[in-house]
């Protein structure tokens, strides 16, 4: 894929660290295709990501949670990232998922830099129930093994109060973002306003949360409906950047609202029912990896019903 050298890569595409402040709008946030045996898929990759990035999204995402990281080797990852970095041909900054554990966590950071990626993003640990000082560790751990900026997902069991988050970015020098996936719109609301531009601050859990993300600050999210209709995604960003209520009323009740209550009936449906709504309008994106399951033959039909309402946006 491409042919270029680790260090063509960071010439070409990340001759100086990236500012997460300068992001603003809409990250795309690419599956990772995998193929009817579930190995990678890096040529369907490609030509979605090349597609993807020919609009004007801030920023792309390689290996997140919608890229299904936590179902990938260190191996796959750096090869998606370096792919993704390829693809992209220098027209957005690459935000790389790592995480797992410390050790992991930290070799997979080094790999993604190796190969261009300009920002980390790390999800949380795979233990539930760290204490502080173990959880901002796993953090700093990470944080140290390259100097790119990183951007913490705050997901599942890695919850914070505003004042931790200010603990946190005085021990990790590199924490320059964050990604909400808790959905808690107050107390996003909260953690911004007590940490004002220490950090930039990023909507992450979902499409259906734009409306209260942008009226809580933020400025960018993040959009699983990148991978189907990059406009859609756009324009979502777009009024909620502008606080236009009324537009994003109209969008989510068109666009969002029924993809998400259809993602809504089976656990992991967050990634397959993506994954198979892609092959409905022509995109390449295959199986889903264990644990997740792919999309139940029953429900098809229901989701064709769904993605007509994308027609004329895709």
């Amino acid at each position: 894929m491409g042919g270029h050298s680790n260090l063509d890569a960071r010439t070409r595409y990340a001759v100086k660290f990236m500012n997460p402040k300068d992001l603003k709008g809409v990250f795309g946030f690419p599956v990772t295709p995998f193929r009817n045996d579930l190995s990678v898929d890096l040529d369907a990759l490609a030509r979605n990501v090349d597609e993807m990035t020919k609009h004007p999204f801030c920023a792309i995402v390689a290996a997140g949670g919608t890229g299904e990281l936590y179902s990938m080797t260190p191996q796959e990852i750096e090869d998606v990232v370096r792919v993704t970095v390829e693809a992209t041909h220098g027209r957005m900054p690459v935000v790389a998922g790592c995480g797992y554990n410390a050790p992991l966590g930290s070799d997979i950071a080094r790999r993604v830099e190796k190969v261009g990626a300009d920002c980390l993003l790390v999800l949380p640990p795979y233990y539930s129930g760290a204490p502080e000082a173990g959880l901002f560790e796993y953090y700093r751990t990470i944080g140290a093994a390259t100097p790119l900026p990183m951007m913490v997902y705050s997901r599942d069991w890695a919850i914070f109060s505003p004042e931790m988050v200010a603990r946190l970015c005085d021990k990790v020098p590199t924490l320059k973002a964050w990604k909400d996936g808790q959905g808690n719109g107050r107390v996003y609301q909260r953690i911004m306003q007590y940490n004002g531009d220490r950090l930039a601050w990023f909507g992450g859990l979902g499409d259906d949360c734009v409306p209260t993300y942008f009226a809580a600050g933020v400025q960018a999210y993040t959009s699983s409906i990148s991978n189907i209709s990059p406009k859609v995604s756009l324009a979502l960003a777009d009024a909620g950047m502008k606080r236009d209520f009324a537009t994003l009323d109209g969008l989510m009740a068109k666009y969002v609202h029924p993809l998400y209550a259809f993602r809504e009936r089976v656990k992991g449906y967050e990634v397959s029912a993506m994954k198979t709504a892609m092959e409905l309008v022509g995109k390449p994106a295959g199986p889903v990896r264990p644990p997740l399951t792919n999309t139940r033959p029953q429900d098809i039909d229901d989701l064709k019903k769904v993605m007509a309402a994308y027609e004329g946006m895709l």
